[in-house]
């Protein structure tokens, strides 16, 4: 695995992104925007949530903190309910809080798990959340009442999932890929070995619900199709790689409009890529320091990443009083985020 090496790119932000003010004072783990509105969430591992106000005029991006709450621990994850008033947070504390935020409500726990929590997601077609554990079990929360209304058992810890209505990929540590069809939530559909040979560290639901894909520790991606007779579209490849060294994609985002998407990784860079012309479309410059995780606004205009340490390297390489986290807004061209028609044939990358 990789040593990195900040030696040969001290810059934090070589592409000159717009720096979020008052970032966390620890590594990020999770950012989300509001699904309607310019508000962007970070979770990090100095136990606290934080809003900011994200302000665009033109090609000029500015933010504002609006607010903030605090877990007992570390927290992991993090989205917001469909109507972008609330926000839902989970980690290491066990539970999981529920924010009105733009009503300026206090935080309550909704749902509790045995072990960390890594994943959450709002599911408004269903009116539910889903929460995903380390206790290997998702739990489905109607926030009406106190106990899940449904348990599902996992053959392992969750990792990451994704959720596009009917779709639900979830990955587990044992590189199992369990695809759930949430019209009927408590039979899996389909279990599948990711087609990656290491561990995986994130996934993506397509937009159009028809695959995912899979990113890995060993700086490569998959892009599998569900559908039997698609098979032939599935592909990997490499990415987040420099010469020998190999770097964890920590961050798989889908554009919003053109679906597109961006991978993030220990590398400390981002780039945009088209599956299906199977063109890379933008390579961005490595920061100084592992993109930890990424997110689009509600229309694809800004990309916001948080450079920080990702713990790839463990505890005894953390020291958060000279290892700064940034979260940076990045605002995308057209050229680097629109796909191409794929060139004679090849175009892979």
């Amino acid at each position: 695995m990789a040593t990195f090496n900040t030696a040969s790119t001290p810059n934090p932000n070589p592409n000159k992104s717009v720096e979020v003010v008052q970032p966390p004072s620890d590594s990020v783990s999770s950012l989300t925007f509001s699904p309607n509105a310019n508000f962007l969430v970070a979770t990090s591992w100095d136990n606290q949530v934080r809003c900011w106000e994200i302000m665009r005029n033109g090609a000029t991006v500015g933010s504002v903190p609006k607010a903030s709450m605090s877990h007992d621990l570390p927290v992991l994850c993090s989205t917001w309910k469909d109507d972008g008033t609330t926000v839902f947070s989970g980690g290491c504390d066990k539970q999981v809080k529920m924010w009105p935020l733009l009503s300026g409500g206090q935080p309550m726990t909704v749902a509790m798990h045995d072990a960390p929590i890594s994943e959450i997601a709002w599911i408004p077609e269903m009116n539910l959340l889903v929460s995903g554990s380390w206790d290997k079990t998702l739990r489905y929360w109607d926030l009406r009442q106190s106990n899940p209304v449904h348990t599902q058992q996992l053959p392992e810890r969750c990792y990451a999932f994704a959720v596009r209505h009917p779709l639900m990929v979830v990955a587990t540590t044992d590189r199992n890929i369990i695809v759930f069809n949430l019209q009927n939530p408590q039979t899996e559909f389909k279990r599948i070995i990711s087609p990656l040979k290491y561990q995986t560290r994130c996934v993506a639901a397509f937009p159009d619900q028809q695959g995912f894909l899979v990113g890995s520790i060993e700086g490569r991606v998959g892009v599998h199709h569900l559908d039997d007779s698609q098979q032939s579209k599935n592909f990997t490849f490499k990415c987040h790689r420099e010469g020998n060294d190999i770097y964890s994609v920590n961050a798989l985002n889908f554009h919003p409009v053109h679906h597109t998407f961006a991978t993030a990784g220990s590398d400390g860079a981002f780039n945009f890529w088209d599956k299906d012309s199977k063109q890379r479309l933008k390579a961005m410059s490595r920061c100084s320091q592992p993109i930890s995780c990424s997110a689009f606004n509600n229309d694809g205009s800004i990309y916001a990443y948080s450079v920080c340490y990702d713990w790839s390297k463990g505890a005894e390489n953390h020291n958060p009083s000279t290892a700064k986290t940034y979260v940076f807004l990045h605002l995308p061209q057209e050229s680097e985020v629109k796909g191409k028609p794929r060139i004679g044939g090849g175009g892979r990358k």
